[in-house]
């Protein structure tokens, strides 16, 4: 995973509208970029309906969440709408982001991972799942940032 205490690279990708949405929007506030696999999957659906489920309590740390997949634009805002996610889904086609935040595994697909950006634009929590099937529920992704700012 990219290295937490690095600064986050920047990058910009199109959210399901169309609309070129970049990181650099979101200077001076806490970001989460969460990399799923893809629409439509059970875990991934599962794992992005707990999130929307659970949102207040990423609203009430002023966290945005921003969804990462190579899924096309098309295919997030059917996944989006029918699922009622209240968070931004991004495009990464062409695997770009991906790669620059190391969330690709061998074989070329995205990873279940988790990136933390404070609002001075550093990493401060990167990791990823062992396995597709596992992911972190609200619950146990917030305490993870809850500690790490403590520390």
């Amino acid at each position: 995973m990219i290295k937490e205490g690095s600064k986050a690279p920047d990058f910009t990708l199109p959210d399901s509208e169309g609309r070129m949405v970049s990181l650099s929007e979101y200077a001076g506030r806490q970001v989460l970029l969460v990399f799923y696999p893809g629409d439509d999957t059970p875990v991934c659906t599962t794992q992005l309906c707990s999130y929307r489920d659970n949102y207040s309590e990423f609203l009430k740390r002023d966290i945005t969440v921003l969804g990462i997949s190579v899924d096309s634009e098309d295919s997030h805002k059917r996944f989006g709408e029918k699922n009622e996610l209240p968070f931004i889904l991004l495009s990464d086609s062409g695997k770009t982001v991906c790669r620059l935040y190391d969330a690709i595994d061998f074989l070329g697909m995205t990873k279940r991972a988790y990136v933390f950006i404070d609002g001075s634009g550093t990493v401060r929590l990167a990791f990823n799942e062992l396995l597709p099937v596992f992911y972190q529920s609200t619950r146990e992704l917030l305490a993870k940032i809850d500690a790490m700012k403590q520390e």
